[in-house]
């Protein structure tokens, strides 16, 4: 695969989205795309996969080779090349999950007597052997991750391209990636493009080791800052990704703020994190506000199946952050939308005003054909709000945009400036920092957190747990039908039983900031400098 002096233009866009674009792989190599929001990371992949220009119209200059052989239209391509899409529920078009596995390798003409045992390796692979006739509108967002991932690995395509595919993911779902693809390779050694958030957790144990060999670094424009062995491309363009807002493995990211190599085992880099956990200040916490919603005995289902959770008693306080914690398939969605009131409960009640809702994908609320008219839709067309909004969530410069030609993380901070513009008591956010990048993921926290500040309270589900430490002052804990914990976020965390039996698990940074310090305060001490190392006002999300 190669791709020389490549640059995309987008018709109604000022400047190109990616500029001379040049890098090379052998077959069987593995590239990670370092890069912040909007920078060209999925334009990249559609453009191997021939969706641009051959389904999304663009000028594409230079040449783009796979397998010795320019790009053609997406069909042709596929026998090739396979991939996973930021949004993969948007690849499933049958019913279940058997027939959807089926139809890849019915279309690329696999030995009928070869599929059944493919679908069953498949899903075994990613993890998911008990979904095989599980109907696909009832999956979670992260069993359709996992599924999607499956359809990718039945067909043995040279070439795997991976937009973040652990994004939904939970603990044991994200190992598994790492065992699929591991094992992906050594069948039939793909070449295989990565776009990943979730960096540290994707490479486990391993730290930088875990990841591919090989990595590109871009700006924010789209252009090259770096291209070669993974270690010598963090090593010379790590200060600039961290500048521009991008998520680094933890031992880059601690050495571009702290200026000291070796990660969590140097003693150096443990000296500053205790110094800055010993700085006064921190974010103030209010005291608890009046009940604002109340869960009495409630029974979630999913729509059309069966009862995920029995038994819900809780209360929320005004002004109080909540995170949702589980497995894929537990029911966080389901039960948001229950509390939303955009589920009906399938038992008990729940009390309280019309709660804002922010969905785990985006475009599923979007209702307006600019980013302005979503922001503005519901409010008067003057309001100074709009302006307001859209220059906090950096989408000033694409507000005349259909939201649906924005990147993945765009959309996201979109989803929630459109919410937060109004005025409620209760906001519900399914996944909010999924697909973001460092900056976008500051912003939002900032955003809830300003939110909360004023009175509003916040449940969030999420399976990223910085942010989770960061923000939440309070977890409560799904598995099997029931909640199994609910209490202060770091005692929740500190509970190995609970974390065990729900799939959890704690990243690095987390565990070492449990073990070294008592005080909530100090942990989000650490966390909120790590986070805003560059100024607040510069950690909103910035135009992409």
């Amino acid at each position: 695969m190669a791709l020389d002096a490549v640059s995309v233009q987008f018709a109604r866009r000022a400047v190109p989205v990616l500029s001379d674009l040049t890098f090379s792989l052998r077959p069987g190599e593995h590239l990670i795309i370092f890069a912040p929001s909007g920078a060209g990371k999925s334009t990249i992949l559609r453009l191997i996969s021939g969706v641009i220009p051959h389904s999304v119209m663009a000028t594409v200059t230079g040449t783009v080779e796979v397998g010795g052989r320019g790009i053609t239209a997406v069909a042709e391509l596929s026998r090739r090349v396979g991939v996973l899409g930021q949004d993969p529920g948007a690849a499933l078009c049958l019913p279940d999950v058997e027939q959807e596995l089926a139809l890849t390798m019915e279309n690329h003409g696999v030995d009928p007597t070869l599929i059944s045992s493919r679908i069953d390796a498949a899903l075994l692979a990613v993890g998911s052997s008990d979904l095989r006739l599980r109907l696909t509108g009832q999956l979670s967002g992260g069993e359709t991750q996992r599924v999607a991932l499956a359809a990718c690995l039945t067909n043995h395509q040279q070439v795997l391209l991976l937009d973040e595919p652990t994004s939904m993911l939970d603990g044991p779902g994200m190992a598994r990636v790492r065992t699929a693809l591991d094992e992906a390779v050594e069948r039939y050694a793909p070449t295989v493009i990565l776009v990943e958030h979730r960096i540290d957790e994707f490479a486990g144990d391993r730290g930088l080791e875990g990841l591919p060999a090989k990595a590109l670094a871009l700006d924010k424009d789209g252009r090259v800052l770096a291209v070669g062995a993974t270690a010598a491309v963090l090593e010379q363009a790590a200060s600039s990704l961290y500048d521009a807002g991008c998520w680094l493995p933890l031992e880059s990211e601690l050495k571009v703020v702290l200026g000291k190599p070796g990660g969590l085992a140097s003693s150096a880099i443990q000296a500053g994190l205790t110094e800055w956990a010993g700085e006064p200040g921190g974010e103030s916490r209010r005291g608890p506000g009046t009940v604002v919603l109340h869960a009495n005995n409630l029974a979630v289902g999913r729509a059309g199946g069966r009862t995920l959770i029995m038994n819900v008693n809780f209360t929320l306080n005004a002004g109080e952050i909540v995170a949702v914690l589980g497995r894929n398939g537990t029911g966080k969605t389901s039960l948001l939308l229950t509390l939303g009131q955009l589920l009906a409960p399938e038992g008990g009640s729940v009390h309280s005003s019309r709660p804002g809702m922010v969905f785990q994908n985006p475009e599923h609320q979007f209702v307006a054909h600019t980013v302005r008219n979503e922001i503005s839709h519901g409010l008067p067309s003057n309001s100074a709000l709009i302006d307001v909004a859209l220059a906090t969530y950096g989408l000033s410069d694409l507000a005349e945009v259909s939201p649906y030609r924005l990147s993945g993380g765009q959309k996201r901070r979109l989803s929630l400036a459109a919410m937060l513009v109004h005025d409620r008591s209760i906001l519900l956010a399914d996944e909010p920092t999924f697909g973001l990048d460092r900056r976008g993921t500051v912003g939002v926290i900032e955003a809830l957190r300003r939110a909360a500040h004023a009175g509003t309270a916040v449940v969030f589900s999420s399976h990223d747990l910085r942010s989770v430490a960061t923000l939440a002052e309070r977890a409560i804990v799904i598995n099997d039908g029931s909640i199994i914990a609910d209490g202060p976020i770091f005692d929740i965390l500190r509970n190995d039983p609970v974390m065990a039996e729900a799939g959890i698990v704690v990243p690095a940074l987390i565990g070492w900031l449990l073990d070294s310090f008592e005080s909530p305060g100090q942990i989000r001490r650490v966390l909120d400098r790590l986070n805003s190392a560059l100024p607040l006002e510069k950690a909103a999300p910035a135009p992409s």
